[in-house]
């Protein structure tokens, strides 16, 4: 897959690195060539242009990418101008970051696939630190709808899947199941590994330590969330 990420701020130079860790070639661009050469050995290409100048983002190829991400959030005149080049010039999936209420319908209306906005998602993801801490990531996908890994403590520890009646009280459905195995090293020592069980069955057992992935509503996983208590 080859992504472009314009923009190379704090937000956007993290996004870069962390697709391409993933195995994704990145072209990261920006029009200042300090941000550029912080990240000219860590992606694919870092290259410096203007991204609201049509010619200089065919210089690179641009059109021929899979995803751009537009993670401009200083200057929003720009955001809204890249997103529309990219757009004309053919790219078929463009996520870019709204700072407010306006840009995001702005982006909406010019033809942006999908809407970040990354102060919002980042109180969710705080406020959900706070009101539940058992919960270790979460992934908003629909509206009111989440896939949450989840540490279920001792309040299930040594029931079987079936035995929790987790779907049956919750409505959540169990999607994985992640263990630490422990074993020892080639130089004898105690470690452990990560296994996940990615079709678990219903007698599987969940233990203390387990992190269960589960997908449902934000109001179901509430209610999980209210019988938890403390881990």
């Amino acid at each position: 897959m080859m992504v472009a990420v314009i923009g190379l701020g704090t937000f956007g130079a993290k996004t870069a690195l962390r697709l391409y860790d993933k195995g994704a070639e990145v072209i990261a661009i920006d029009k200042n060539d300090k941000l550029v050469d912080n990240l000219k050995d860590r992606v694919t290409h870092a290259v410096a242009l203007d991204v609201t100048n049509e010619r200089s983002l065919r210089s690179v190829n641009i059109s021929d990418v899979d995803v751009a991400v537009v993670a401009i959030g200083d200057n929003i005149e720009n955001s809204i101008l890249a997103v529309a080049m990219l757009r004309k010039m053919g790219v078929g999936r463009v996520i870019a970051r709204a700072t407010s209420t306006v840009h995001e319908h702005v982006l909406e209306e010019i033809g942006a696939s999908e809407i970040i906005r990354v102060e919002e998602e980042m109180g969710e993801i705080i406020a959900s630190k706070i009101v539940a801490p058992h919960v270790l990531q979460r992934y908003n996908f629909a509206a009111g709808y989440s896939l949450m890994e989840i540490k279920l403590g001792r309040k299930f520890s040594g029931k079987t899947l079936v035995e929790s009646k987790i779907r049956q009280n919750y409505s959540l459905n169990i999607v994985a199941l992640q263990k630490k195995i422990p074993y020892i090293t080639e130089d004898g020592k105690a470690a452990f590994k990560v296994e996940i069980n990615d079709c678990p069955m219903p007698m599987d057992v969940i233990e203390e330590d387990d992190v269960v992935v589960l997908v449902g509503s934000e109001k179901n996983f509430n209610l999980l969330f209210d019988d938890l208590g403390e881990l």
